[in-house]
């Protein structure tokens, strides 16, 4: 069974972007392949702040990253970037660390100008992280997720759509 891992780069929880990736989960399931999380909020914060290669922790998320033939990037935009709980990881992975996956980044952001943040600031990272195969990625608006009276996250159909489809394709490279 292909595996994907999805890293989730928000620094609150829960959050819109949980319920983002919540959703991507259950399609990538649905789809016949495995997926684990790396939630880095939950990473331990000292190893993040100063970058602790040999942290068990870490070395553990790396390996997920690495038996993983995929790998989704869910991030919010904070100040025209990436956040920097998701920085903070990435540089942690090891060089090379994200060679010969298939990538889909996945942004959530309160502008449509955001969008250029992912081929302006996230994409060359990941590149210099190896990243060889980075699909096109999907941009969520805020106003396309929100929160039900219940505390769960609904999305806008066209969000579902977007989302649904770019899982399919992620798992059928992979496959």
């Amino acid at each position: 069974m292909k595996n994907i891992v999805i890293i989730t780069g928000t620094p609150t929880k829960p959050s819109r972007l949980h319920g983002v990736v919540d959703y991507v989960a259950e399609q990538i399931n649905q789809q016949g392949c495995q997926v684990d999380h790396i939630d880095v909020v939950d990473l331990p914060a000292e190893d993040l702040l100063h970058a602790n290669w040999n942290s068990a922790v870490i070395k553990a998320a790396n390996q997920q990253i690495a038996d993983a033939d995929a790998v989704i990037i869910a991030t919010p935009i904070y100040k025209a970037s990436y956040t920097g709980i998701l920085k903070a990881f990435l540089d942690l992975i090891p060089e090379k660390g994200l060679e010969n996956k298939v990538l889909l980044p996945i942004i959530m952001g309160g502008t449509k100008a955001h969008l250029l943040m992912m081929e302006y600031a996230l994409k060359p990272v990941l590149s210099v992280l190896g990243a060889n195969h980075i699909e096109a990625g999907v941009f969520i608006h805020d106003s396309q997720a929100l929160w039900t009276e219940d505390g769960k996250v609904t999305l806008e159909e066209e969000v579902n759509n977007r989302l649904t489809a770019s899982v399919e394709k992620l798992c059928k490279i992979i496959k």
